[in-house]
């Protein structure tokens, strides 16, 4: 499936108010994604978090772990609370130790490389409860995605590697 015509057509929904990311990052994102799509996976341990009208996502990645994200539809702080990693950004790709704070705007969609082992953090606004609730809000729908909201792999058939 081409990832970049699956962006696209987010964007081009009505009621999609998503900012174009730069086509040179969304083509390398979406080609890193088609990649990975052919190698066994790793389930990342994540714990979801709701209080006070914030969805706290924590998800662990062992060093040498790349993960890719879905589209956000809205702005949202993205945190590297310890370790380092290379994180994809409308201007190309960062090296972040944390403790470090980014924001994020509707449309991005990051890929993320643990250099050491990491935990990063999301913080969303939402009156959700529930990890489904949320993800409906919060990410677009994404056919292309190898992982549920919940992070668990969709196709059990290419393998998890814990």
């Amino acid at each position: 499936m081409d990832m970049t015509a699956t962006y696209e057509s987010i964007l081009a929904k009505e009621e999609s108010p998503l900012p174009k990311i730069p086509d040179f990052m969304l083509d390398k994102v979406a080609a890193l994604q088609a990649s990975m799509a052919k190698l066994t996976q790793y389930e990342p341990p994540t714990k979801h978090l709701f209080h006070g009208g914030i969805y706290c996502r924590q998800v662990w990645r062992p060093a040498g772990c790349t993960i890719v994200g879905r589209v956000h539809k809205k702005e949202h702080f993205y945190m590297v609370v310890s370790g380092t990693v290379c994180v994809t950004t409308d201007d190309g790709v960062d090296t972040i130790t944390g403790p470090a704070l980014l924001c994020s705007k509707p449309g991005t969609k990051r890929a993320v490389h643990a250099l050491t082992d990491a935990l990063c953090m999301t913080f969303h606004a939402t009156e959700a409860t529930d990890v489904e609730k949320a993800g409906e809000e919060l990410v677009e729908p994404d056919e292309t995605s190898m992982f549920t909201l919940d992070n668990k792999l969709k196709n059990t058939e290419l393998g998890v590697s814990l």
